[in-house]
């Protein structure tokens, strides 16, 4: 059976830039460059688990990345793909994208299935078969099995309606199919990384907590399920031994929601010697001062916390079930150790008002986190905040079909003073926002803590060159080298600028030269090595010209657009199904954007009122 895999764009992308080309196929007519956050363009996990399954199971898969590609690209690879099932991960951004899609799939191969799932096609499933009629049916929830019973479905001529889990075209019918059951044990389920190289790792599903503007219950079902801490190790020795740069995002939901598994698995990546660094999602409740030290030395690097507010009514009104003073006491806490901190933060929740807002601005600065994200609520098919509005009578689901916004942003119900303050608040503050900067004392206490740790080392370096302390700097990049620094491109790219502010421009050369050999990938490594031979090649050294170098060693993943993690090209023959495919790499490096996040602002909540 040939499956291809698809994450389409979020609508006809032109060539071109101009919006009106596609009329109501292309962008909404309010877009603007950075109204989609830079983790859009992140292949969902999901499609790479399906895929995994399907090839554990024997089928031809294709997985292809296509959120960026202009429309014109889209329908040359529909052109040529010929697959026997197709499979599109639904989002609300994409959701427009995927109806699209589909129509141009039926259209070339009208014999071919197409099925959907996905966090907006679960709840949607039968408007999204009644409003796109290409469509044959919807995977509801978790797709591992439901999915793999599709294509035997398909593979036997049988009809899609019926199989458990999905609701499907029949003629002229939808039929709904029994519920399908969560994954008991999800150690059964195909390694990812053993089938994908990816930077995205998921070890455990789902959330016991229930905030109004999720929709985890919806996708998972209720609770937490984590595979075992042997089969995450496993993927993770897998993931290191492949990724060109060894850094990980640990995606889950809510990582640490078992604290104890947390704390055996940091162990035992210490004891199996894996060397690299990673990222994690949680909650600030879940911490504690024992697991972020394990977490540290196991090379956690950055701590990404759902904050939300700073104003206690506004997370009792989402229900978050924790307090500010508690946010306050688990950062101080990952600042002991080290670890980056970093909040995301929301505005027009239920509750918010100009004076929430304020209280939220004034916590910011008692906490003085890393760094900080704002967004602007989004109200998602199957959360809480939808049931309500749509029972409040004022969101009518039928605007997801009949409108063009790329995601639903809208105060919940904030007066149009309350949202116009906090628009201009965010026109000027969108995106990252760098905060709290540890000092040379922070980091040396740091050290201290840990012990002889070689990331503590290098953050202690980066403080000490900053305050232009180069024999201090020099020797703790020396110290995090000797000690197994996981990305030693890094080290030598700061031992490289440092002998550029000596003026000693052979050192740097060679070092640099050493770099590019040993751990090519870094994105500050190559942003230095350019800046060097173009001032090489304007006469720097002979005509007193400044070079501009960065020593930066964060948490920075530097990713080329390689396929199917991020939308790079497609090999040549992509459309042959006797092998995997096998992307190419993109011409040029680029990492992850220092300003993340959406810039589209709260819209007005009045164009909503649809309900006759």
């Amino acid at each position: 059976m040939k499956v291809a895999l698809l994450y389409p764009p979020p609508w006809k992308i032109p060539e071109d830039g101009a919006a009106e080309r596609y009329g109501v196929d292309g962008p909404p007519p309010e877009y603007k460059s950075g109204d989609l956050d830079a983790d859009f363009y992140q292949i969902p996990y999901g499609l790479l688990q399906l895929g995994a399954e399907a090839m554990r199971a024997g089928h031809q898969v294709k997985v292809l990345n296509l959120s960026s590609f202009t429309w014109p690209k889209v329908e040359e690879i529909l052109d040529v793909l010929d697959a026997d099932v197709y499979g599109l991960s639904c989002w609300t951004a994409n959701r427009r994208g995927v109806a699209i899609v589909s129509t141009a799939i039926k259209m070339r191969q009208p014999d071919a299935r197409v099925v959907i799932g996905g966090p907006h096609a679960t709840p949607f499933a039968k408007e999204m078969l009644a409003h796109h009629g290409a469509i044959d049916a919807v995977s509801t929830g978790e797709s591992d099995i439901t999915f793999l019973e599709i294509l035997d479905a398909v593979a036997a001529n049988k009809p899609l309606s019926g199989i458990a889990g999905t609701i499907a075209r029949d003629g002229d019918a939808i039929v709904v199919g029994a519920k399908r059951p969560s994954v008991k044990d999800l150690d059964d389920l195909a390694p990812v990384h053993a089938y994908f190289d990816t930077h995205i790792m998921m070890t455990s599903r789902g959330c016991p907590w229930a905030c109004t503007f999720c929709g985890a219950e919806t996708s998972w079902g209720r609770g937490f399920r984590s595979h075992s801490n042997d089969f995450v190790l496993d993927e993770l020795a897998r993931s290191v031994e492949r990724l060109p740069v060894k850094m990980i995002q640990i995606k889950d939901d809510t990582f640490t929601t078992n604290k104890k598994r947390v704390l055996e698995l940091c162990r035992s990546i210490r004891e199996r010697k894996l060397s690299f660094f990673w990222s994690c999602d949680t909650r600030v409740d879940l911490l504690s001062e024992e697991l972020l030290r394990e977490m540290r030395l196991a090379g956690c690097q950055r701590l990404s916390l759902g904050v939300e507010s700073g104003s206690q009514r506004i997370l009792d009104a989402i229900d978050k079930k924790f307090t500010p003073d508690e946010i306050i006491a688990s950062t101080e806490l990952a600042k002991k150790v080290g670890i980056k901190v970093r909040y995301y933060m929301m505005l027009g929740n239920r509750g918010e008002t100009a004076e929430t807002f304020r209280e939220t601005l004034a916590f910011l600065d008692r906490a003085r986190p890393h760094e900080y994200v704002f967004s602007c609520l989004s109200v998602y098919p199957g959360t809480r905040d939808f049931s309500e509005a749509e029972r409040a009578g004022w969101l009518d689901r039928e605007v997801y079909f009949k409108e063009t916004f790329q995601e639903l942003k809208t105060p919940f119900d904030a007066s149009d003073e309350d949202a116009a303050l906090m628009n201009e608040w965010f026109s000027k503050n969108s995106g990252l926002r760098p905060f709290h900067k540890p000092t040379v004392e922070e980091y040396r206490s740091v050290l201290e803590l840990l012990g002889d740790y070689h990331a503590a080392h290098m953050d202690l370096s980066g403080a000490l060159l900053e305050q232009g302390d180069l024999d201090g700097a020099e020797y703790h990049v020396r110290r995090a080298l000797e000690l197994g620094y996981p990305c030693p491109g890094l080290g030598l790219n700061a031992l490289a600028v440092i002998a550029s502010k000596r003026r000693d421009y052979e050192t740097m050369k060679d070092l640099f030269m050493k770099a590019a050999k040993t751990d090519p990938q870094h994105y500050a490594l190559i942003r230095n090595v350019n800046a060097a031979r173009a001032w090489f090649k304007e006469g720097g050294p002979d005509k007193g010209l400044e070079l501009t170098l960065e020593a930066r060693h964060d948490f920075q993943l530097l990713e080329r657009t390689v396929q199917p993690t991020l939308p790079g090209p497609l090999p040549a023959d992509f459309a042959t199904w006797s092998e995997p495919l096998k992307a190419e790499p993109a011409p040029h490096y680029v990492k992850t954007p220092d300003i993340e996040g959406s810039k589209r602002d709260l819209g007005s909540r009045g164009k909503l009122k649809v309900v006759s």
